[in-house]
């Protein structure tokens, strides 16, 4: 049964005064007609099997698989056998996990969407399980696995305070924790930590005032840490690897000087740049290391230009993804992991229109044993396309973007959402996205714009969305929508909005900006006052916050601007039907948030649809509020830019 605002007799956080709307919620879910080939649960049910890897040893596979409607985690030998559930998880999803060592896995969930995340271990027959962080409202991230150490693991965690993560080494088999560095000072909190190949911890970066970073660093764990770099959060010189040949020189991404972030290797005793850039790349950012822990090499830059890429730096790695690709031709081909001695290879192959399958690479034998297809219910040849695509901005900035239009369009102009991503220092990428086929399923072109502000295109393009959030982040997603009409691709009545988190915000700002633009919009977890939403981030983004000022806005200095920004403040020029979905327990983007747009529309008189689930936080985990979710989005769709299947 969906769950909408409750009356005064439900406990919850935000409005209980609201009307509730179920009956709309039943007329939408049931409105969506025709008969398709695929069902909404058939693009988000749970995979039977997914997340496969290999023990350390290459004797056992472990994967996630649905329990009680619920990820769980299995496990079965490499070579065969029937698989063993190890967890019994019916409330909330795996959210994720990794061996330990050859015979215990560790694994992180959350409670309600809450994002404090716990971390839990099991043996690979289901025996001892044990609760490692038992502490209320305290979240954990990983620093470490200690490959080479069987039973610990090095962890952050907010214990003592909840703005500030400190280092622990934890034991997998008994929970016993050791505190590795103190992080007591909330005016220059250390945000991030990092160890070295042998799990030495070695580097700890602190945030000055929200927008400077101090690049601490030390030879040894018995030396005091020591401020080698300073930078400003506008140019960054973030570590990714300490080198395996120089303990003092670490493999670095960094646009210190340079528009496009380059891969470099920095020396942090002698606080300099060593020799020519690793990897660069002249349109886009680049990305991330391969690397061979056993041979002691790097084997490749990854980085994303319309699609994923890899510049390889080592023959053995560059051979083994040729021989791949020749096997599994016009697939889009990642290896996932490795047993310790590198024999054994698990590998991801997707497109834009599959969600691919897995496979067992044997080096030395040279074999390829597949695993499974992840969704083997959809057929690829059923799926829409993605297609880069890029625009020219009001500004003359070139936008770039993916345009998926429905099977067949035979020339004519459909029905468009457009979909803007989350972050907003993000992108969206080439890739398999089931929002994006259900609405293509359905006759909907999808368009995705990675508008100014998002990363991986540069600092100027990145930095040119300060400040601009209502403005000309959102002018790039309305020159996008006449860009399509001008196409003769987009029905120019037939345009509906609909995104998550910034994306949400967008759609919300879309429809009280440019009210004639777009005939409904989709509003899923998005912020509608942007001071509300300042003052209400989680703890832990405290640190970030005089950052968050200068890439959003101050609430005094900028106040005006913010204003004009927040769509709550518009809500008279917003005549768009309107669908708002939210997580009771999100604690990035408070309910509070669509609560205000929901209120201040019910007091115009216009009714809006709003479904809320209390078992959910930023984006909804659990596969039942999925499928309600978008059965609803479907019908409200169809209502308002309705197509024939």
């Amino acid at each position: 049964m969906q769950e909408t605002l409750p009356n005064e007799s439900q406990k919850r956080p935000g409005d209980p005064t609201l009307p509730n709307t179920e009956a709309e919620l039943e007329r939408l879910i049931g409105k969506e007609e025709g008969t398709y080939k695929y069902s909404v649960e058939d693009f988000f049910r749970n995979p039977e099997r997914v997340g496969f890897q290999l023990s350390q040893n290459g004797d056992y596979l472990a994967y996630a698989g649905p329990h009680e409607r619920r990820q769980n985690i299995f496990v079965q030998p490499v070579d065969g056998g029937d698989p063993v559930r190890i967890t019994s998880e019916t409330e909330r999803d795996i959210a994720g996990y990794f061996w330990a060592n050859n015979n215990r896995i560790v694994y992180v969930k959350d409670s309600g969407g809450d994002e404090n995340f716990q971390l839990f271990a099991v043996d690979r027959d289901g025996s001892n399980p044990r609760d490692l962080t038992p502490f209320d409202g305290v979240k954990i991230d990983l620093i470490d696995d200690l490959e080479d150490q069987d039973d610990e693991l090095i962890i952050g965690m907010n214990k003592n305070n909840p703005m500030l993560f400190e280092p622990y080494r934890i034991n997998v088999q008994t929970g016993e924790t050791t505190k590795l560095a103190a992080n007591d000072n909330p005016a220059e909190p250390i945000t991030s930590w990092m160890t070295d190949h042998a799990g030495r911890l070695r580097i700890a970066i602190k945030t000055i005032e929200g927008v400077n970073q101090h690049i601490m660093y030390r030879a040894t764990e018995e030396a005091p840490f020591e401020t080698v770099v300073k930078t400003n959060f506008k140019e960054s010189l973030d570590p990714l690897l300490f080198d395996f040949d120089d303990g003092d020189v670490v493999f670095c991404l960094s646009n210190i000087g340079r528009d496009r972030s380059e891969i470099i290797r920095y020396d942090f005793a002698r606080n300099q740049e060593v020799g020519e850039p690793i990897f660069s790349h002249p349109e886009v950012d680049a990305g991330s290391l391969m690397y061979s822990r056993k041979r002691k090499v790097l084997t490749g830059a990854v980085y994303t230009t319309w699609k994923r890429q890899i510049t390889f730096f080592d023959e053995q790695r560059r051979q083994m993804q040729q021989r791949l690709e020749a096997e599994l031709p016009g697939d889009e081909i990642v290896l996932t992991g490795s047993n310790k001695a590198e024999d054994m290879f698990m590998v991801r192959t997707f497109s834009d229109r599959s969600l691919g399958s897995y496979y067992i690479y044997d080096l030395q034998a040279d074999t390829l044993k597949k695993i499974t297809d992840v969704s083997p219910w959809l057929d690829e040849a059923d799926m829409a396309e993605m297609e880069p695509v890029s625009f020219t901005a009001r500004d003359g900035l070139t936008v770039h973007g993916y345009l998926t239009l429905p099977k067949p369009r035979n020339g004519e102009r459909v029905p468009i959402v457009i979909n803007p991503h989350g972050g907003p220092w993000v992108r969206d990428s080439w890739g398999y996205n089931p929002e994006v086929q259900l609405l293509a399923s359905r006759g909907y072109g999808v368009f995705q714009i990675n508008y100014r502000g998002s990363t991986g295109y540069g600092k100027d393009f990145w930095m040119k969305g300060f400040k601009q959030w209502g403005h000309d982040m959102q002018n790039d997603l309305t020159d996008g929508v006449h860009w399509l009409i001008e196409q003769g691709i987009a029905d120019p009545e037939r345009v509906a909005i609909y995104g998550a988190s910034y994306g949400g915000y967008a759609t919300l700002a879309g429809i009280a900006f440019t009210p004639d633009l777009y005939a409904c919009a989709v509003d899923y977890v998005g912020v509608s006052n942007l001071f509300t939403f300042m003052e209400t981030i989680p703890p832990y983004w405290k640190p970030y916050l005089d950052m968050l000022y200068e890439m959003v806005g101050h609430p005094e200095k900028d106040q005006e601007l913010l204003k004009a920004g927040s769509p709550v403040f518009h809500i008279d020029q917003i005549k768009t039907p309107l669908l708002v979905v939210q997580g009771a327990n999100d604690p990035r983007v408070k309910i509070d948030e669509s609560d205000q747009i929901v209120r201040s529309m019910r007091e115009r008189g216009i009714d809006v649809p709003y479904l809320v689930k209390y078992n959910e936080g930023h984006g909804f985990s659990n596969e039942e509020n999925r499928f309600e979710f978008y059965k609803a989005m479907l019908g409200f769709l169809a209502k308002h830019i309705k197509t024939q299947p």
